[in-house]
């Protein structure tokens, strides 16, 4: 069973003005597939150094194998969310939000402002997911049946295998 940390930015959450109905949505999603369950959840204003903190203490003390941070990627002035991601990684899976921009922008043209990023800590994978509950389930749903093959190689538990075709020997 993978590990999961949700983590919500949202300047009115953690003041107490808003609901995390996205946060609620996520753990539910994931709760839902057999091979996951939900060890970590926070509601984080929208602050970049706060959350690196997060990624950091989430990634190096291998709380999770999966970190879904939802809000933050769109183009308001307080919206960092890739920004810190992108300071606490070691490597990048461009793969991964291109893959969930492309799929998205076929149900809404607006997918393609996400700035949504995705990559590698440690033993950890860190997905950034939209804020909005339709949005986020919808992103990781195109995405989660192919999360365990990364996590399994990553943690040194799976081999990569090599893709042949018809023609290779």
């Amino acid at each position: 069973m993978f590990k999961v940390a949700i983590v919500t930015l949202s300047d009115k959450g953690y003041i107490g003005e808003r609901e995390d109905i996205t946060g609620k949505k996520l753990k539910e999603y994931i709760e839902e597939n057999n091979e996951y369950k939900v060890v970590h959840y926070n509601l984080l204003k929208d602050d970049k150094g706060m959350l690196k903190e997060e990624l950091i203490n989430i990634c190096d003390n291998n709380i999770a194998d999966l970190v879904l941070t939802n809000g933050g990627t769109g183009f308001s002035k307080r919206d960092t969310t890739p920004e810190a991601t992108k300071e606490v990684l070691e490597r990048e899976i461009p793969g991964i939000s291109e893959y969930m921009r492309l799929k998205s922008s076929e149900i809404t043209k607006k997918a393609i402002l996400s700035r949504g990023i995705s990559g590698i800590r440690n033993n950890s994978i860190i997905i950034n997911l939209p804020g909005s509950p339709k949005g986020a389930i919808e992103n990781l749903g195109f995405v989660l049946d192919v999360l365990p093959h990364g996590i399994e190689i990553l943690k040194g538990e799976a081999t990569e295998c090599a893709i042949t075709t018809k023609n290779s020997i």
